[in-house]
């Protein structure tokens, strides 16, 4: 395989009164359609090319920028203190490889308002996620957020059996 540069994606686990908000995707897209999954999108320029540098060189805080456009724009939220959780990569079907960072955080304020890459949502507890048809690797991340919530340490992602 050639060497590519990477596509990458920050994709936000939004908690609400111990809640998760997950969404189904539409049909009509490329990578799992109807799937359940949760707010996310891809990195692009214009997150940062027109802002104030935070160094002379440098913006900082870029997955955070993005992930607020996102839960923004898929599902009119706003929240509030993003932290880390994991990270995955793949090779998407076009070919290209991507990486995908992990977030979560608070909800702040607003309803939930679909935009046309999204058919339906819920916000479910971890036992209620089980009873949807999430994207690989989703539920396992509810769990690992899941742990982390409860003051258990859970240092990196892992399959759950």
């Amino acid at each position: 395989m050639e060497n590519k540069a990477h596509l990458i994606s920050v994709t936000g686990i939004i908690i609400k009164e111990g809640k998760y908000l997950i969404t189904r995707r539409s049909l009509n897209k490329k990578s799992f359609p109807g799937k359940w999954t949760v707010p996310g999108g891809g990195l692009e320029l214009e997150d940062y090319i027109n802002l104030p540098k935070d160094t002379a060189h440098h913006w900082y805080n870029i997955f955070e920028k993005i992930v607020r456009r996102e839960i923004r724009e898929e599902v009119g939220l706003e929240v509030k203190n993003i932290k880390y959780l994991t990270s995955m990569t793949l090779i998407r079907p076009d070919g290209f490889p991507g990486l995908i960072v992990s977030l979560y955080a608070d909800y702040s304020e607003g309803e939930v308002k679909l935009d046309e890459e999204s058919m339906n949502f819920k916000w479910v507890s971890l036992e209620e996620a089980k009873e949807y048809d999430l994207i690989d690797g989703i539920y396992d991340e509810l769990v690992m957020l899941d742990n982390l919530l409860k003051g258990e340490n859970q240092e990196e992602w892992k399959k759950i059996k």
